[in-house]
């Protein structure tokens, strides 16, 4: 079939439902999510029952989110270094042994508020171990011009276990009870493992340059220091989730004290956050024909203010669902802008890690504002917490609103324009530290333009491996300025010449337009000599 065929038959929402495997693994994750609301659901009802106190809810909330802030960063690490699938196999048992636990003692009637605390927080330590597999996996599971289709299907799927889960698991904890609740997640996760053995994923060609699990950890915390446009986004979503998070952590306490419902009723509201947020999924492509992304999020800003402000009227039970339909359109619409924009401007080489760097914020702004609006909901009462939090949302929102998210235009396709290093031998790999020093021949009346240009080539040296940068000048020259960079290796310095995409081929023409001579910079390389015995 022609690419151009190709192109044609994956235009769809729903194209990448024609690869089997992906549907299988599609349809297994999204049963395996609902379990997961399902036992959620029944341990933030369930610690209602054992403490009526606002911070033993919330740090049930913290609990589950707070493994992602620690985890994420090593588990983006792990998903490149290991066989995702056995790794995904793994968790899943894991986390089917949790569940077990719930209902064991759910059946032997010995929950505590520890156990479910403990026993949350080891399923948040598998829900944050899996995460950056399954968001690795994508692009083997479709030909490429079905990878769009793959990952909105995938978003859909999150949001279909979100509307039934919650909703089913509130009727199954008031109709067959806590235990056979708890049941049903194990066996969602049962059909998730055999799902994943049907898949037989096959092997990748060994790569002479893979990266150990310390080198990859180092390469993405110093991709991420390097990265303004990361920072940008980031301090996007601390401020978003950090005051946003109120809602999830009181909700049920909203659910029970504030508007008298039941278990069916907290499962109810969730579910209508799930449906808003399907419904948000539809409208998002009309949203951004007339908002762009600073927009989008303000949006979400307002309307989940508005939100939080209504709940905490204490509206009438028929009223409150559907203004959490609304919360769950602003809570897709700012989860997919934010992660859209994080997905823009990484490059394929540390997408993972860098992912996981942004998911340990948005889950660590979750877990920290759950437990602070915890304790001040112990201080001054739900609702009143509920409207602080609206109104620090509101202009929060509005002062960051200032601050531009990236527009995510740069092509980071790898160039390959390095040309490979002379060597008058073989290096191993492992030798290091390595500077690289790059000579060039610069007009004096030139020069504030051209170090203009190197400092912002300087960024793309350090976010590509370099652990330190610097320039110097020739003390009997000036004309000569000599740009270096350090890498911790000969192995890294090799990652490097692969690393370097388009966008920043550009930015290095720049700094070369100011070098004079017909000849182009001299680049060296100087390796740390091998200690030897005596």
């Amino acid at each position: 079939m022609s690419s151009a065929t190709d192109d044609k038959n994956a235009g769809g929402a729903f194209a990448a439902l024609s690869q089997s495997v992906f549907t299988v693994l599609w349809a297994a994750t999204i049963l395996g999510n609902t379990g997961t609301f399902i036992r959620d659901v029944a341990s933030s009802w369930l610690v209602t029952d054992l403490s009526a106190a606002p911070a033993a809810v919330a740090t049930i909330q913290a609990a589950g989110t707070l493994p992602f802030f620690l985890l994420a960063i090593p588990a983006g690490v792990l998903s490149d270094i290991f066989d995702r699938r056995m790794l995904l196999i793994f968790v899943q048992v894991l986390l089917a042994c949790v569940s077990l636990t719930l209902m064991t003692l759910a059946a032997l009637d010995l929950l505590t508020i520890e156990a479910l605390i403990g026993l949350t927080f080891l399923g948040g330590v598998g829900a944050a171990l899996a995460a950056p597999a399954w968001q690795a996996i994508v692009p083997e599971l479709v030909p490429r011009p079905y990878l769009k289709s793959a990952v909105g299907l995938n978003s859909l799927g999150i949001n279909i276990a979100r509307a039934i889960g919650p909703a089913l698991g509130g009727v199954l904890l008031v109709t067959v009870g806590a235990a056979l609740t708890y049941g049903a997640d194990v066996a969602s996760y049962v059909l998730v493992v055999a799902a994943l053995l049907w898949w037989k994923r096959p092997h990748g060609e060994a790569d002479v340059l893979k990266e150990n699990f310390t080198g990859a950890f180092r390469a993405g915390l110093r991709y991420a220091r390097a990265s303004h446009d990361l920072h940008i986004v980031l301090l996007r979503a601390v401020v978003f989730f950090a005051f946003a998070s109120a809602v999830w952590a009181l909700l049920p306490l909203v659910a029970r004290n504030l508007l008298g419902g039941s278990a069916g009723y907290y499962g109810l509201l969730l579910g209508a956050i799930g449906l808003g947020a399907i419904g948000g999924a539809v409208v998002l492509p009309m949203l951004r024909r007339r908002l762009d992304a600073d927009g989008l999020l303000l949006f979400s800003v307002v309307i989940t203010a508005g939100v939080m402000a209504i709940l905490a009227l204490r509206p009438p039970q028929e009223l409150a669902p559907v203004a959490l339909l609304f919360l769950g359109m602003a809570w897709i619409v700012a989860l997919t802008t934010l992660n859209g924009v994080a997905q823009s401007i990484l490059p394929n080489w540390v997408r993972g890690r860098a992912l996981a760097i942004y998911l340990t914020v948005f889950n660590g702004a979750m877990a920290g504002g759950s437990l602070g609006w915890g304790v001040v909901a112990e201080a001054v009462g739900i609702p009143q917490t509920l409207l602080i939090s609206a109104f620090g949302l509101m202009v929060a929102g509005l002062v960051m609103h200032r601050v531009k998210l990236p527009r995510g235009e740069a092509d980071l396709v790898p160039s390959n324009h390095w040309p490979e290093p002379l060597l008058a031998s073989p290096v191993a790999q492992d030798r290091g530290p390595v500077m690289i020093t790059v000579e060039y021949r610069i007009d004096p009346q030139h020069r504030g333009p051209f170090l203009h240009a190197l400092s912002r080539l300087s960024h793309e040296r350090q976010r590509d491996g370099a652990y330190s940068w610097g320039v110097t000048e020739d003390a009997s020259d000036p004309s000569l300025l000599l740009e270096w960079f350090f890498v911790e290796s000969w192995a890294e310095h090799l990652r490097q010449h692969k690393r370097v995409s388009k966008a920043d081929a550009d930015l290095q023409a720049e700094a070369l337009s100011f070098h004079q001579g017909e000849a182009r910079p001299v680049v060296r390389h100087f390796i740390a000599l091998e200690r030897r015995k005596h």
